[in-house]
């Protein structure tokens, strides 16, 4: 499947969904800061410029080894890095030198160097908090347990679970994973995977539970990771807890678990008389949050509407009102148009003045709602010395194209396309939009001209060839379309999209079948779980003649995306396997998604009619 959006419908999605993010639960820690030149590090004021003062042969000789061993980093030569810090830590008798050159030895793995600058850092400073980190992540490295074990304890000793970034931060930096999680379990006290409450974490906040858990689900210790989210929802009935739990049954593929968790949190946050909802109702925020990632689940699981629907409850604001038209663009089904049309009237009502981001909002709505005139003049009322101004601009178009002003809506193109010309990224949006219109009129050929046109002022665009590809397959020109997704993967060795696509369509269009197949297990690799990807590895094994593999792979793809496409692939693959009533009832279930999609209803004529 090689599964994209027309460019009008999927930059209005992109749009309304730009300041809609997953929200983070906890961050784990923050990772270790770069190396700082120890002479950046202490610079003093200027002198004054009449005052000269000449360093001494030992200081220049210190300072040209700091110096060396800076440029031997930016040459990602660990080796001579972590000789050249060991060497100026033993010509100075500052202690931050040795622990950069202790840090230096440990990223670059040069172990035998980071015992020697540590045993100087030491002699220098004695034991402190980052002395000890340092020498815990030695001694795992070097399986002394009990020594990382005593180090890594008392940083947890330290108030205010402070230690526990640092702990995080050493046990996630360890080659070897299963001795990291030995040493968290062992860090944690009684309790364990068990239902017993760890020792280390009988005080210890919300928080640090949710950043341990975390943890262990990094070190592959799910048991541990599962037990600790548990008792955590138990113990506090927080947003976050809530979330994490959640997240750990969509890990192990229970969106069902997932789900109860979240309707279950925003049942309680709506019971007053509820010890739990009291928990819950004392922050709007976290509620708003439970809220925003139960809308994810759903909209992941191609429930649209629901989750818009979730949103509409609790307080509202214009994060949510732009996260709700984000899900209702996505959705297909007429009850969609209207929500739209009652939440189009909602930001309208709301009093003024109204931002620039409120007014796009209005515009984008209105556009999702057909009322193209009122679009036209929401998206008019954006400033040209505004951020949206581009955008606006480019719906505009959109809008007018949709309202049988075609002319109009090239003529404004090509005038962005000139007013742009310095920023290849907005031109390269006016010709990708441009083509797209055109192809939506039935003028592919003309729409090709346009990409040719692009690519001749962005000859490197990977947007505009990729885009190309797609088109030029669509038109049956197969060779064109192969000598463009290769271009792109020359350009772009890693993506994962173009290496998909590529394999699709030689899997679809092409005798090239083994090549097909390595190109879409590499893609899978690069975006694990991908229903898109795992569609197109079922259509390969399909066309290779491999039932039975092809069925499983098309059913875990239309399970996590039941979309239009997936539905035609997996209802073929039942048909010819004889499966034909589940197959009418699959290609039925895509219909519902999307009536209008032509390869489900080519497919659905070549094999059923």
């Amino acid at each position: 499947m090689r599964g994209i959006l027309p460019r009008g419908n999927a930059e209005l999605v992109q749009s309304l969904r730009r300041a809609v993010f997953a929200l983070p639960i906890v961050a784990l820690a923050a990772c270790a800061t770069a190396p700082v030149p120890h002479s950046a590090r202490n610079a003093a004021p200027a002198p004054l410029a009449r005052i000269q003062v000449t360093p001494d042969s030992a200081e220049r000789d210190l300072m040209t080894q700091i110096i060396a061993g800076e440029f031997a980093l930016t040459d990602a030569n660990a080796e001579a890095a972590a000789r050249l810090y060991a060497d100026a830590a033993q010509r100075s008798d500052d202690p931050s030198i040795a622990e950069q050159a202790t840090r230096v030895a440990i990223a670059g793995h040069q172990w035998q160097v980071a015992h020697a600058t540590l045993a100087r850092w030491q002699a220098l400073v004695g034991e402190s908090a980052a002395f000890r980190q340092a020498r815990a992540r030695i001694a795992l490295h070097d399986n002394y347990a009990d020594v990382a074990y005593a180090d890594l304890d008392a940083l947890l000793k330290q108030p205010d679970d402070k230690g526990w970034g640092a702990v995080a931060q050493t046990l996630l930096s360890a080659e070897d994973k299963q001795a990291a999680g030995a040493m968290l379990e062992r860090l944690l006290g009684g309790g364990g995977a068990t239902k017993a409450a760890p020792a280390r974490l009988a005080e210890a906040k919300p928080e640090i539970w949710i950043v341990v858990g975390q943890l262990a689900q990094r070190l592959e210790r799910k048991q541990l990771a599962a037990s600790l989210a548990e008792q955590a929802l138990l113990r506090f009935h927080t947003p976050d807890a809530y979330i994490w739990a959640a997240q750990l049954h969509l890990i192990a593929n229970d969106k069902a678990g997932a789900r109860k968790l979240f309707a279950d949190a925003l049942r309680a946050s709506d019971k007053p008389a509820s010890k739990a909802s009291k928990r819950l109702a004392s922050a709007d925020e976290g509620k708003a949050r439970l809220r925003m990632a139960y809308a994810k689940l759903l909209a992941d699981a191609g429930e649209n509407i629901e989750a818009a629907q979730v949103l509409a409850q609790g307080t509202q604001n214009d994060y949510t009102y732009a996260a709700r038209a984000a899900y209702l663009a996505r959705a297909s089904e007429k009850t969609a148009k209207l929500q739209i049309d009652d939440l189009y009237q909602q930001v309208q009502a709301l009093p003024p003045p109204r931002a620039p981001a409120r007014v796009m909002l209005l515009g984008q709505l209105a556009e999702l709602g057909e009322r193209r005139a009122e679009a036209l003049a929401w998206y008019g009322q954006i400033s040209s010395d505004d951020e949206r101004w581009f955008n606006a601009q480019l719906r505009t178009a959109v809008v007018l194209n949709d309202s049988g002003k075609s002319a109009d809506a090239f003529n404004l193109l090509h005038g962005l396309q000139a007013r742009s010309a310095d920023d290849a990224k907005e031109v390269g949006e006016t010709f990708l939009l441009e083509a797209e219109l055109l192809n939506k009129q039935k003028r592919g050929e003309e729409a090709i001209a346009v990409y040719d046109r692009g690519l001749a002022v962005l000859p490197d665009d990977t947007r505009l060839i990729y885009a190309r590809a797609l088109l030029n397959d669509d038109l049956d020109h197969v060779d064109a379309a192969v000598h463009d997704l290769r271009r792109v993967l020359e350009l772009k060795p890693d993506d994962a999209d173009a290496m998909n696509a590529l394999g699709y369509t030689l899997a679809d269009r092409t005798d090239s079948k083994t090549e097909a197949l390595a190109l879409i297990e590499r893609a899978l690799v690069l975006k694990p779980g991908e229903p898109a990807i795992i569609d197109s590895l079922g259509w390969v094994q399909y066309r290779l003649g491999n039932l039975e593999a092809a069925l499983v792979q098309l059913r875990m793809a239309f399970q996590k995306q039941p979309d239009a496409e997936i539905a035609a692939h997996l209802g073929e693959v039942l048909w010819v396997s004889g499966k034909r009533d589940e197959a009418r009832q699959v290609w039925e279930q895509g219909r519902k998604k999307d009536g209008a999609n032509k390869v489900l209803n080519e497919t659905i004529k070549r094999l059923a009619s």
